[in-house]
């Protein structure tokens, strides 16, 4: 499936199941990618897929004008940017560094400024909504924090894996609807789960709920994706607690140094730390009602 936009040059910095499908996405769409990861495997998988594997971070900087990294924590994005043989070693002002990790909003515009002051190239914050099968599709929602110049630049890669893709503000600001976005899903999910139990006292099936209050002021894509899910106790991946549980980590951090008070999420954090706790942490959110059902067959 080739766009009829100019072929772009991308390196993607993490192979894991996020890296893969954008990766994926971008050869599809008829981009040139370099791959790096430390995983040899993941790697492989998409050299096979067409992409072209880099020895080094600086090596899969140097070949591209777009760096895209997809990272699962700010000290990860940190190193792989700042750290021997990093981004900053061969980035140059003509290059762009689209960081799609989820990671802290201040952490995030420190790094923006250091990387452009120590060799002159760009940051954009690029956090997403969607999952890999939005990648794949080119359906991700993205929420971008950077300049406007720097925005319209990336839109020659980023259009292919976007079907809304909104400018928030400054580096940073992509990262702090991040966090916004996952506050709405980790208090639904809670929501989603008293719900089913509610139902079920009540001798209402809960997978009909959906339906019933389609249109409604309560109705919702969480709502009609992941009802049914709860109610019927799926457990299949879509996922994981722990790396919900990170951003709302993050969250709870930003907040407690803007004072902003959040009692709803706090007692959701607790709820996803008790199941990361009890081992439950790579499963699926999902897993929340199980504190419900009193936890039986954890």
């Amino acid at each position: 499936m080739m766009n009829d936009r100019p072929r772009q040059t991308v390196s993607v910095l993490g192979a894991g199941i996020m890296g893969n499908a954008i990766a994926t996405r971008l050869l599809e769409v008829g981009h040139s990618v370099t791959v790096f990861d430390i995983d040899e495997e993941k790697v492989n998988a998409l050299v096979q897929k067409g992409a072209e594997a880099a020895l080094s971070i600086a090596e899969a900087t140097e070949r591209s004008e777009f760096v895209i990294l997809s990272l699962n924590h700010a000290n990860i994005v940190k190193a792989v940017v700042f750290g021997e043989n990093g981004v900053v070693s061969a980035g140059t002002e003509d290059k762009l560094l689209i960081d799609m990790s989820s990671i802290d909003p201040v952490e995030t515009k420190t790094f923006a400024e250091n990387l452009q002051e120590a060799c002159g190239m760009r940051w954009l914050d690029c956090p997403l909504s969607g999952g890999a099968p939005g990648a794949l599709n080119g359906r991700l929602t993205v929420m971008a924090g950077g300049s406007e110049v720097d925005f319209e630049r990336s839109k020659a890669v980023m259009d292919d894996l976007c079907a809304n893709f909104t400018l928030m503000g400054p580096n940073g600001a992509g990262q702090t609807t991040k966090l916004v976005n996952q506050l709405f899903c980790a208090v639904i999910f809670q929501s989603l789960a008293e719900a089913v139990k509610v139902a079920e006292a009540g001798g209402v099936d809960p997978r009909v709920i959906p339906k019933a209050l389609a249109g409604g002021r309560a109705d919702s894509a969480l709502l009609q994706e992941f009802m049914v899910k709860f109610a019927e106790r799926d457990y299949t991946p879509t996922g994981r607690i722990d790396n919900m549980l990170k951003d709302l980590d993050a969250l709870q951090s930003f907040a407690m140094r803007t004072k902003t008070p959040l009692p709803m999420t706090g007692q959701v954090v607790e709820i996803l730390r008790m199941l990361c706790a009890n081992g439950l942490g790579p499963k699926d959110s999902v897993e929340i009602i199980r504190v419900l059902d009193g936890m039986q067959n954890a």
